[in-house]
């Protein structure tokens, strides 16, 4: 899929949603963890949806604070992000379905998915940045069943940019594909919890 031109404003919002707190700080194990970052993602799933809903269609609404609030998601908010995700052509879903079947498969997943995660929440700060890499990474090893929610925030977040990234490649002229990691078949998966089925409309249909 090669996108066409991206408006400024919405292209500006990429990064802005790549910012949040990820849970750090010395009491970072066992369930609280696993529940405080699988909250975290579900915003930044929702969020990076509706921002390639965005993309996709080339427009957005006026008021955009809602988006970029980082509190939890619940309520009238959630509803319009998953209206959101739920307006995305197929096509297009699938370029973020992709990464995360992906990313979930690889032996490397981990490696991947925190220094992006944590490097893109704190880009001007180096110790956060860090500190959410290791809290991240470390999460990915120690408790599968938190992976998938990982996964699609980070897929979520990631295609929102690559469109952005090919948009801005193909600005000299002609077609550049969004880039994605190849689809890989899944099996048995922990920790796909409903609201991931529900954003990914996962299966994808053919």
């Amino acid at each position: 899929m090669a996108p066409g031109p991206v408006p400024s404003r919405i292209a500006d919002l990429v990064p802005r949603i790549h910012e949040i707190a990820w849970p750090v700080g010395p009491d970072r194990g066992g369930p609280r963890l696993v529940r405080d970052l699988t909250e975290t993602c579900r915003l930044q799933a929702a969020r990076g949806l509706t921002v390639l809903a965005w993309l996709a269609a080339g427009t957005a609404p006026d008021d955009v604070g809602w988006l970029l609030s980082t509190r939890r998601l619940a309520g009238e908010r959630q509803e319009r992000m998953y209206a959101a995700a739920a307006s995305l052509p197929d096509p297009v879903l699938a370029l973020v379905v992709a990464n995360w079947t992906w990313v979930l498969a690889s032996d490397h997943g981990g490696r991947v998915v925190a220094p992006y995660a944590a490097g893109r929440a704190h880009p001007d700060d180096g110790y956060s940045a860090a500190e959410a890499a290791v809290v991240l990474l470390r999460a990915w090893e120690r408790h599968p069943e938190a992976r998938p929610a990982l996964a699609v925030a980070w897929a979520a977040t990631r295609t929102s940019a690559d469109w952005c990234r090919a948009a801005d490649l193909a600005d000299g002229g002609g077609a550049m594909p969004v880039f994605t990691y190849p689809a890989t078949p899944l099996a048995a998966v922990p920790g796909v919890r409903p609201w991931i089925r529900r954003l990914l409309r996962y299966p994808v249909r053919p």
